[in-house]
């Protein structure tokens, strides 16, 4: 904890500047002003020879390959007339290329952008104008999307193609990996403030915005990963999560690779081909989202049959909390395995929270402790005060993992990141008298029923405890005389035949009245995005459509 005379050590509370310091043990982030984070992570002890596997094929990368692949993909870019500033666009599923892709990149002073493999030509082509890319990674599949979206970007296929010639693609990378390294190659001085990142945050808040990370907000990140990983011996991590979101991007391309664990690629999820890969190759990490965890607790018994998964040691849990009864059934059904909680947003490089052992996971419905050297504030919305513990209000962070901003986007820069670097993060928290974190909703998703705000989060999370119910997911709906309404929609378990008067009654019993769900229809599954994360803004055209 930082020093400080009136910070009360238990909630890390400081009485005269209204400021919440982290309880975590600082960490020490690089001096070197010029530093770029490949080099920072290269430079780190491996314990474990192998680093990447494909699930698939077993087609693997040592430490000693990954690295010369990294440099010659550098030398070719750097050839091909890619320079510190310029960026690349990667486009492509999971797989072990992947981070030697970002980490060639990044190790120029170059700028790497990730898109959604699922996303449409028009939705890409917005990135291109935005992010103005030189060259593009992508897979064979894949190519036509970029073609659609910019006819003139050069492609670089990431596998081999025998079935078409892309007439833009200028090579592949498997033979930019043949290069030798040039020693004639200027290495263009990298300093840690230079732009390292270009992320398009989900856009909670209306379109998507490209999130400008630096080098240094990637080596605090990397920091804060090896000190709550502290991986002594080698350990091994299944990546089911996409590398192209931020959560993927930390873990894997960048995180533990500093960590020096192993880690088996998955291209895309399938929970056999999760479950079987933990067996396989003997998995003792798995990093997850929220539904892939309640499907593990709902089929645990016929997975534990079917599957040899005695090798894994911790689950990790991010993009939403988990609630008291998912946490619990996980427990008993997998009971030697620990739940590690994380919280945090593409604008903090991934992290902000966590909670660090099964007892600081325990405590229900916790986002953690904040990370290492990372302060919050509890900021009441409409006083723009300060609040003390256990008083709610919107979260705003800052620390080393803070974004510089959004890309040549002031006023939303401005909306999001105030001068003395706080970042408002848009959730509705408290902190309570141990230091932990409680999300308790999105700002600009609270629904205002007669003057009262209503956190859908809180909803969905009692309608999981129903036995009939499998997922929901609760929206504002627009009422002439309330303003809006809590509307659910529910996704029952197989065999139930719960009716709507049946889950309206189960919350009434149970919340204030202005609370209360008024309207409820059912759905087959609740819309996600990658991370887990409610697509209500769908679910509210859905309502409203009808209108």
């Amino acid at each position: 904890m930082e020093e400080g005379r009136d910070i009360d050590p238990r909630s890390g509370f400081c009485s005269s500047n209204s400021v919440f310091y982290s309880k975590r043990k600082p960490l020490p982030l690089p001096q070197n002003p010029s530093l770029d984070v490949t080099t920072f992570i290269s430079s780190h002890a491996h314990h474990a020879r192998i680093a990447f596997i494909d699930a698939a094929t077993g087609n693997h990368f040592t430490f000693h390959q990954l690295w010369r692949a990294v440099d010659a993909v550098a030398s070719s870019l750097y050839d091909l007339g890619i320079r510190k500033g310029n960026v690349v666009l990667l486009l492509s599923p999971n797989s072990i290329y992947f981070p030697v892709v970002c980490l060639a990149v990044m190790s120029l002073g170059a700028i790497i952008t990730t898109t959604n493999p699922l996303n449409t030509a028009a939705e890409i082509r917005k990135q291109i104008n935005d992010s103005k890319p030189r060259i593009a990674f992508t897979i064979p599949p894949l190519a036509s999307k970029i073609a659609a979206a910019s006819p003139s970007l050069p492609i670089i296929l990431m596998e081999a193609d025998t079935s078409s010639s892309f007439p833009s693609a200028v090579t592949t990378l498997s033979r930019m990996m043949e290069k030798e390294s040039s020693s004639s190659r200027v290495k263009e001085r990298v300093n840690q403030d230079d732009t390292a990142t270009l992320l398009y945050s989900s856009g909670t808040t209306g379109p998507s915005k490209g999130v400008v990370s630096s080098h240094r907000n990637l080596m605090a990140m990397v920091q804060i990963v090896l000190g709550r990983f502290n991986i002594e011996d080698s350990q091994t991590f299944i990546c089911t999560v996409p590398m192209f979101h931020i959560y993927g991007l930390v873990a894997f391309a960048t995180g533990l690779l500093a960590a020096g664990a192993t880690i088996v690629v998955l291209s895309k999820f399938e929970m056999h081909d999760m479950l079987s890969a933990i067996e396989r190759y003997k998995a003792t990490y798995l990093p997850l989202v929220p539904p892939i965890l309640v499907a593990m607790l709902n089929n645990a018994d016929a997975i534990k049959g079917k599957y040899d998964l005695r090798s894994l040691h911790s689950v990790l849990s991010g993009g939403a909390p988990l609630s008291k009864e998912v946490i619990e059934g996980f427990v008993e059904k997998y009971p030697n395995v620990t739940i590690l909680q994380g919280y945090g947003l593409t604008e903090s490089t991934g992290v902000g929270a966590s909670t660090d052992s099964l007892e600081e996971s325990r405590r229900y419905g916790t986002a953690g402790l904040l990370s290492p050297g990372t302060q919050a504030k509890i900021v009441d919305p409409d006083s723009g005060l300060a609040l003390p513990v256990n008083r709610t209000g919107e979260l705003w962070l800052r620390g080393p993992t803070i974004m510089k901003g959004y890309f040549s986007n002031e006023e939303a820069t401005a909306s999001t990141l105030d001068s003395e670097g706080w970042l408002r993060t848009g959730d509705v928290c408290f902190i309570d008298n141990d230091g932990f974190i409680f999300i308790v909703d999105r700002l600009k998703e609270l629904i205002k029923y007669k003057g009262y705000q209503v956190p859908p989060a809180e909803l969905e999370a009692l309608l999981l405890t129903h036995p009939d119910i499998a997922d929901a997911a609760v929206i504002p709906f627009p009422d002439k005389e309330a303003g809006q309404f809590p509307m659910a929609y529910v996704v029952r378990k197989a065999g139930s035949s719960i009716s709507e008067k049946e889950v309206m009654d189960f919350v009434a019993k149970q919340v204030a009245p202005y609370k209360r769900i008024r309207k409820v229809a059912f759905i087959s599954s609740v819309p996600k995005n990658p991370s887990g994360k409610i697509l209500r803004r769908d679910l509210i055209n859905l309502a409203t459509s009808k209108l």
